[in-house]
């Protein structure tokens, strides 16, 4: 079979386990007063279509902003207003203004599954095919395998088809942006990367090695030449993307504002939940959140965030290349995971989707972190009652996997990228020399874990006085595997000579 065929089976797959996922639980099914994010999207519709577009972001009598209150950007709330339109054609009752609260049927739920669906069939999938079918020096076995893979990446496709999200539209965009940017299709790929912020502000994990990539080839071009005349190409694209997506609400200053301050509200605390982040991890010895005021826990968390992505934007700026760029895209994401203000269990996935791009290069601890991103949220997927669900599309995905890369034959130093950093570092400790079996055996404890961890979460019921026991242990392990894996996606980063080998090709 030729290469379209192949891809149209791959989608065909991950079509099928999406739907398939969608056909259980999702967030807060029946659980009243305020439901799950399967009702926040609703309710999102539900304001759109019935208020006038100066209200979304307010408190009014018409929009309880306690009650799922809009807080996100401007491209979420149009979506939400079209899937309203279409919903309102099909039954009314679906978008009530108040009396619609809670609303739950069978006809609805597929008709929010539908929503999801087309919007990966739309924006996300599409993004995968052609960056997959865009890679260099791949064959078409390769490509085929990395576009599997991504697209049966558990995370993203419990979180959205089972939980109940729209992450793939916000995904989907930045992944265009990487395409774009991958083809020196600079402008489009700013365009598209503007549209993925404007959907979800968290898409600002990705935002400094997009803006460090291309002002590193403004950089090399020479300022006073081709350089400026690009950055300034740049800009304007940047500020006319912003602006077309604000317009509606640029009539008054408080209505940006407010907007604002729905995007960014600092008083939520420094985590929710039990993330894998440091703080929340921390937080288990030093409870953080009451010895430390909120102004305080916010420069806290920003210093930390800031140092950690440092290195890797400097090297990005200074020597950019596509290989630092995807590798820069992971590393700065995961400093925001870790170390951020107010990050969410889901916000892995945007460390997850450039490791999904970079899984053809370094398939072993790709597929390792995904599986640990996967495990990370854990507690949540329970919650919704996607147990199964879980453990199915994990074992399909470690499955596709192995059979696609080889995985446990790609360990050596070389083939992990970590060959020049071993190099330098083998005098000084001689026992790391058989690194592959080290590599193997720490990737088995690490499964081995989070299996039993998995099993206990499933089946026992905490200590009475201890509710929170296995969620904690659940993001203190991921936490740890977390901060191992920005060492060496730093390592590898900063590390490797062939991004600057690479150089005279991104010119």
């Amino acid at each position: 079979m030729d290469k379209w065929s192949l891809m149209t089976i791959a989608v065909l797959l991950g079509l099928t386990v999406r739907w398939t996922v969608s056909l259980g639980s999702y967030s807060g099914a029946g659980k009243p007063p305020m439901y799950g994010d399967y009702e926040a999207q609703r309710h999102w519709q539900e304001v759109t279509y019935n208020l006038p577009i100066n209200q979304w972001y307010f408190n009014t009598s018409d929009n309880n902003l306690q009650y799922w209150g809009l807080d996100y950007p401007p491209l979420t709330a149009y979506h939400s207003l079209l899937c309203a339109c279409i919903a309102k054609l099909i039954n009314p009752d679906w978008i009530g203004l108040h009396t619609s609260r809670g609303y739950e049927s069978q006809p609805h739920k597929l008709f929010m599954r539908a929503t999801v669906f087309i919007a990966d069939l739309l924006v996300y999938i599409p993004a995968v095919i052609m960056y997959c079918c865009y890679l260099k020096e791949t064959s078409t076995k390769k490509k085929v395998s990395t576009a599997l893979c991504v697209l049966l990446y558990p995370g993203l496709i419990l979180i959205d088809h089972g939980h109940f999200q729209y992450n793939s539209v916000s995904l989907g965009f930045a992944l265009w942006g990487v395409l774009f940017l991958s083809n020196n299709w600079d402008l489009l790929g700013s365009v598209a990367f503007c549209l993925a912020i404007n959907y979800k502000q968290m898409e600002l994990y990705h935002s400094l090695p997009f803006f460090c990539y291309l002002l590193g080839k403004c950089f090399k071009r020479g300022l006073t030449g081709k350089g400026l005349v690009l950055l300034i190409k740049i800009a304007v694209t940047v500020v006319a993307a912003f602006a077309m997506c604000w317009l509606p609400f640029c009539t008054e200053a408080e209505q940006i504002l407010q907007v604002l301050r729905r995007l960014f509200a600092i008083d939520r605390g420094l985590f929710e939940d039990k993330v894998a982040n440091i703080w929340c991890s921390l937080s288990v010895l030093i409870k953080i959140k009451n010895i430390i005021s909120p102004q305080t826990q916010l420069k806290l968390s920003f210093a930390f965030t800031f140092l950690s992505l440092l290195p890797a934007c400097i090297k990005l700026t200074l020597q950019p290349s596509l290989r630092g760029f995807k590798f820069a895209l992971v590393s700065c994401a995961l400093s925001f995971f870790l170390f951020s203000f107010q990050v969410h269990e889901k916000s892995v996935l945007l460390v997850s989707l450039p490791v999904c791009l970079i899984i053809n290069e370094i398939p072993f601890m790709a597929t390792w972190f995904l599986l640990v991103s996967t495990f990370s949220m854990l507690p949540l997927l329970l919650k919704d009652g996607l147990l199964l669900a879980y453990i199915g599309t994990t074992l399909a995905f470690l499955t596709v996997c192995t059979a696609s890369f080889s995985i446990f034959e790609k360990t050596s130093a070389e083939d992990l990228q970590l060959k020049s950093f071993s190099l330098s570092i083998w005098g000084y400790i001689p026992w790391l020399k058989p690194f592959p079996k080290i590599v193997k055996s720490l990737f088995l404890v690490s499964i081995t874990l989070m299996g039993v961890l998995s099993l206990i979460s499933a089946t026992l019921n905490p200590p009475q006085k201890l509710p929170d026991l296995f969620p904690i242990f659940v993001s203190v392990v991921s936490c740890l595997h977390f901060l191992i894996f920005l060492m060496y996606f730093n390592i590898v980063l900063l590390w490797d000579s062939r991004n600057s080998r690479n150089q005279k090709k991104t010119n």
